[in-house]
């Protein structure tokens, strides 16, 4: 049984894995530390957490449990619960399963990140499918900028190139969310500059 207690730690130490991911990327993108997490106002960012429970499905073949998407969050961090594959990711057009491995976290670039690297970031298009005989069991743990951001490519990073995203507040981002359809990477390409 899980208590409260030990879903507040849990969550908590998630945040903290999130927080330091954002000042690493920060780091590798050749800005200061904290760049990331100011942009995003990563004090008042939002964590959602999901449990995701797929049954088994003896027409499992004819199925998704859950359609190609990226997700428009900054960063996601993924706990397969149990070793059931099912959590696929595109790589050159095609579908590549991600193995269980107990103990790990998946991290997901999302669309966000994306956007606020310039490209130099990718989100990852991703899907679930599931088993003919196994139930499958996943955490994610999705962190979004605070409802006061600006998601847009880092003015860092675009000095002296052009940005090739759009640069919007976090709630007409939300709109765009909102309005689109968990289609790939459909909201990555309503940010793009034509």
């Amino acid at each position: 049984m899980v208590t409260r207690e030990t879903f507040d730690e849990y969550s908590n130490k998630l945040y903290g894995v999130s927080k330091k991911l954002f000042e690493l990327i920060s780091i590798n993108l050749g800005i200061e530390p904290e760049t990331i997490c100011k942009m995003i106002d990563f004090e008042n960012c939002t964590q959602g957490i999901r449990m995701n429970y797929y049954p088994p499905c003896p027409e499992a073949r004819k199925v998704l449990g859950l359609t190609p998407h990226s997700d428009a969050t900054g960063l996601t961090l993924l706990v397969q619960v149990n070793e059931v594959q099912g959590l696929q990711m595109k790589k050159n057009s095609k579908w590549v399963p991600i193995k269980p491995i107990p103990g790990s976290i998946i991290v997901n670039i999302g669309d966000v990140l994306e956007i606020m690297s310039n490209g130099e970031y990718s989100s990852i298009e991703h899907r679930a499918v599931v088993d003919f005989e196994k139930e499958r069991l996943s955490i994610a743990a999705f962190h979004s900028p605070g409802l006061e951001a600006v998601v847009g490519p880092l003015a860092e990073l675009v000095k002296e190139m052009t940005p090739k995203y759009k640069t919007i507040d976090f709630h007409e981002y939300l709109k765009l969310i909102i309005n689109s359809k968990l289609d790939g990477k459909c909201l990555i390409d309503h940010m793009k500059i034509q």
